[in-house]
């Protein structure tokens, strides 16, 4: 399959064990469906958001994907910028990453290019910033409770 070439990554490492392979953000959705399809990851155990800030580029979205029937994990890493840090959605791919991509595009910035309803998770939508950036004030931005 296209999906799984050598196009698709940028690197790829094992430490402790442990696979990583990074990955082209134009080519996420197309390997994480060869993944899931023919290789059997048929669990997203998780998908988050690492702040890099002062470095270029700032962020990497990291996926935890999990085979049940062969016993292997894989971690996944996609590099954005901090300018405009998007990523295609996967939720075309496993349903259930709505959920995860929603909390890091809330507590991150991180947006996910066609994801069903991609909004607010914890936070109100009025809230300003995204409080786990590391350049967000540490006692955070003043929010009035007054409106509720």
């Amino acid at each position: 399959m296209e999906a799984w070439n050598h196009e698709a990554f940028t690197g790829w490492s094992t430490e402790l064990g442990e696979a990583l392979a990074w990955v082209r953000p134009e080519k996420i959705v197309d390997l994480c469906r060869y993944l899931h399809d023919e290789q059997g990851f048929e669990r997203l155990s998780g998908v988050t958001a690492i702040d890099r800030y002062p470095l270029e580029p700032r962020f990497e979205v990291l996926y935890l994907l999990h085979s049940i029937s062969r016993n292997l994990r894989l971690k996944l890493k996609v590099a954005l910028p901090g300018s405009d840090p998007v990523v295609p959605t996967v939720t075309t791919v496993w349903e259930g990453a709505n959920w995860y991509e929603r909390e890091t595009f809330d507590l991150f910035g991180v947006r996910f290019e066609g994801h069903p309803n991609l909004k607010r998770l914890l936070l109100p939508e009025d809230w300003e910033g995204h409080p786990l950036r590391r350049d967000f004030p540490v006692h955070g931005h003043k929010y009035s409770y007054q409106n509720e």
